[in-house]
């Protein structure tokens, strides 16, 4: 009677065995998947979909040929009028113009010269832009400059009108400034990039940078 016992119990407890194992195991790859799921993110490592380390969002300017005469409505001067409309003249650049060209470009004694628009195409543009920033020095046509924001000589559009607008004066203190920022790039002192993006964004602080005396405080 006890080994016909013996002999029911054995099967029992096997069966029991191999339930607590299958129980056991169920726990360990349970434990396995949520670790994979939630394993952190190597030190240094970018999140997914960021941008990559070191780059930087691409700046406003554009480079233009574009020869169009139609401007923005309702421009305005700004800081004291010593700055253009930041919409009607955000600035254009020359894309003959680059880093790796200034030597042949703007640091050759001349080269503006032979891409400096005609006055039949700049005082057409100078009407038009006297009138879209509202004649804001009178409607002389002689009261204003036409001025590339970003100069010829550090390689501003010649043509856009995105890089022209009616400075007031003839002779202004712009100039020495645009001569100061190509001595800057020509020298190695400055970058042309930077030297396009700071005289599109304030002249007067460039200048400043630059140590050029006789213009605005600010």
């Amino acid at each position: 009677m006890d080994g016909i016992i013996g002999a029911m119990i054995r099967p029992r407890r096997f069966a029991l065995a191999v339930l607590f194992a299958l129980a056991l195991a169920g726990c360990t790859l349970s434990g396995a998947t949520a670790g994979s799921a939630n394993t952190p993110t190597p030190t240094g490592a970018a999140p997914a979909g960021s941008a990559p380390a070191g780059s930087a969002p691409a700046g406003p300017l554009v480079a233009s040929t574009s020869t169009s005469t139609v401007y923005p409505a309702h421009c305005q001067a700004q800081d004291n009028n010593e700055e253009p409309d930041p919409t009607c003249t955000p600035g254009a650049l020359n894309p003959a113009v680059t880093q790796a060209t200034i030597k042949s470009t703007i640091c050759t004694s001349g080269w503006t010269a032979t891409i400096r628009p005609p006055t039949s195409y700049t005082n057409k543009i100078k009407g038009e832009a006297i009138a879209a920033y509202g004649a804001y020095a009178g409607t002389a046509m002689g009261s204003y400059e036409l001025d590339h924001l970003i100069s010829l000589e550090i390689g501003g559009s010649p043509t856009a009108v995105a890089n022209l607008w009616p400075e007031r004066g003839e002779h202004n203190d712009k100039d020495p400034v645009e001569n100061a920022a190509k001595r800057a790039v020509c020298s190695g002192q400055m970058t042309l990039a930077d030297v396009q993006q700071q005289i599109a964004t304030n002249w007067v602080a460039l200048g400043h940078k630059l140590g050029v005396t006789g213009i605005p405080a600010s």
